[in-house]
């Protein structure tokens, strides 16, 4: 089992490099992503497919971007794929 902290780095992670708003490409430090990390991990673990963990991930950035800036859920699919296997490491 993770710890959370462990999870959170891995989330982080997973967020700076997917970068789907492209703060990352645009100069910001690598964990610009920390609120969202923040308030995306607690809701993971209720996520019971990829598609409601794409849901968690994009509503979080609409949350803290407005929903024009965070763009299509699509956009946050590999995101989606990358925690998923994240959180279930024997289903990959």
């Amino acid at each position: 089992m993770q710890s959370d902290s462990d999870l959170y780095n891995k989330t982080l992670a997973v967020l700076t490099t997917g970068d789907p708003i492209g703060l990352i490409r645009d100069g910001a430090p690598p964990d610009e992503y920390s609120p969202e990390a923040g308030t995306i991990l607690p809701r993971l673990v209720g996520a019971a497919s990829l598609d409601e963990l794409r849901e968690i991930v994009h509503q979080e950035f609409a949350r803290w971007f407005g929903a024009k800036v965070a763009g299509e859920k699509t956009r946050y699919d590999r995101i989606a794929i990358d925690l998923w296997f994240i959180l279930h490491p024997t289903h990959s």
